[in-house]
């Protein structure tokens, strides 16, 4: 096998239609591949030992290239090349932004037992994102979220979730977030600070975020796409239950991961189904 490669986008998809580039010291091209359904790169000409330049391009993508080095084998493997998608890599155009919960999600994660997770997801929310035009940093974001659509798959555990042990649904029917401020941490990723409204409690919680590109929908609109992600403490917004086992393993984690992947259309509403 000459070159081994694989395709990813910064959410981790596959990219089925990347071509990989190979040239050499020279600029003269060696090598062209293009990735399977699932983003893998194999080709098997073998390429004299050197120093290479990979190049990898997809329609949508913004190119990224890489240096590679070839042993006497003749391999080389690249590993994960990932893509950012074409848009900006700062952030989205400024203006208003709606979330749009058909084509985004809203989950968390808790360690269940200490040997495996309970993952669950909130199926009602809504949101705008503001991102200023002068200032960046400046930017806003709001959420609410309905804390009874909580669905982790099993109807006995969601009931116990909504009870007051848990998110106490009955007198805290939302969960709200309203971000504070922005801080770049990157090309693409930022920090969101924020505060977080949960059974009662707010507290200061931070986001991080990572920007993933914007671009014309099937719909006539223009869509940008986020990922964010943030660790909660239960005990932080006053869910303090717990089942301690025999062996002192508490039956859920106290942790919880929050991850968010969010698509925003360009204006102040959603367009009309």
């Amino acid at each position: 096998m000459g070159l081994t490669a694989k395709v990813r986008t910064r959410d981790g998809w596959a990219v089925s239609h990347a071509v990989v580039t190979v040239t050499d010291m020279t600029g003269t091209q060696v090598l062209r591949a293009e990735a399977d359904a699932e983003g893998a790169v194999r080709d098997a000409t073998e390429l004299a030992p050197g120093a290479y330049t990979v190049i990898v391009t997809a329609v949508g993508y913004a190119p990224a290239a890489s240096s590679a080095i070839v042993t006497a084998s003749g391999r080389a493997e690249v590993g994960t090349v990932t893509l950012a998608r074409q848009g900006g890599t700062e952030l989205p155009p400024p203006g208003p932004w709606t979330i749009d919960p058909a084509h985004s999600s809203v989950a968390a994660v808790a360690q269940h037992l200490g040997i495996s997770s309970v993952h669950g997801r909130f199926t009602q929310f809504g949101g705008t994102i503001e991102i200023a035009p002068d200032d960046i940093a400046k930017s806003r974001v709001e959420a609410v979220i309905q804390a009874a659509s909580i669905d982790t798959g099993n109807g006995m555990r969601d009931t116990h979730l909504r009870s007051a042990d848990f998110l106490d649904v009955e007198r805290h029917p939302e969960i709200s977030y309203r971000s504070t401020g922005l801080t770049q941490a990157g090309p693409d990723r930022w920090t969101v600070h924020g505060e977080l409204s949960m059974n009662g409690v707010v507290r200061p919680v931070d986001l991080d975020l990572a920007y993933l590109g914007s671009g014309a929908d099937p719909w006539g609109g223009t869509r940008a796409a986020f990922r964010a992600t943030a660790e909660l403490h239960r005990e932080d917004f006053a869910m303090n239950y717990n089942q301690v086992l025999q062996a002192g393993i508490a039956a859920i984690g106290t942790t919880l991961k929050v991850e968010l992947d969010i698509q925003a259309v360009q204006g102040d509403s959603l367009p009309m189904a």
